[in-house]
């Protein structure tokens, strides 16, 4: 496992997830079943990438695939209401990366067991509130403020693209470890898959944030 593997190895899936989300842009007529086959078959390839590591060089790539078309079409349904939108989302997000990048190469964050575990246990009550949201949904209610536009809805839009963020910085170390301790080549394409889960989820994360500051116009 090399740097350049992983750089070359994330730039690979950045490719197939930007291709596949030009072509569910492109093709709203049949957006349902794309959507529908991304999130559903995204969801199993990035859980056999994640608890199978040796099966990341397929699984990485129709990860990829698969969610680009989720991007893909929930973007284009966001930008037909706010022009502009998508590519204010993308360009923050990679300024973000590029942001975390250097805070974590010059040391100004050091990456901590107590980081870690704080990320972790952040990110994991994120996804808790967002799965009972989803079951509520189905009866008719959702979690109060995190769909609205308020300013207590922008706050903590902003936190979880804060813990979103601070996701990327575990996603360096990782790579840096592995890297260091000559770790199996096919690692390169599992902090790949690493790195465009947290890209992915910062952008939805940006997209969302992004909406409801527009919607307040």
């Amino acid at each position: 496992m090399t740097l350049q593997g992983v750089i070359n190895k994330t730039g690979i899936l950045l490719l197939l997830c930007f291709g596949s989300a030009a072509f569910a842009w492109t093709h709203p007529d049949i957006r349902g079943p794309l959507l529908l086959v991304g999130l559903l078959g995204g969801f199993i390839a990035c859980m056999v990438g994640i608890f199978k590591p040796a099966t990341s060089p397929i699984a990485a790539p129709i990860y990829a695939v698969l969610e680009g078309f989720v991007l893909g079409a929930i973007s284009q349904v966001i930008e037909r209401r706010y022009p502009g939108i998508a590519v204010n989302a993308m360009l923050l997000t990679f300024g973000v990366l590029g942001l975390m990048l250097m805070l974590y190469t010059t040391r100004t964050i050091r990456v901590t067991s107590g980081l870690v575990k704080g990320v972790f246990a952040a990110t994991a009550a994120v996804a808790l509130v967002y799965v009972v949201d989803m079951v509520m949904s189905l009866f008719g209610t959702r979690v109060p403020f995190i769909h609205e536009s308020g300013w207590l809805g922008i706050g903590i839009s902003l936190v979880i693209v804060g813990i979103a963020a601070f996701n990327l910085l575990i996603d360096f170390a990782v790579v840096e470890e592995g890297v260091s301790n000559g770790s199996p080549r096919y690692l390169e394409w599992y902090c790949g898959m690493a790195l465009l889960i947290t890209l992915v989820w910062l952008y939805l994360e940006l997209l969302r944030l992004l909406s409801k500051l527009r919607g307040r116009d």
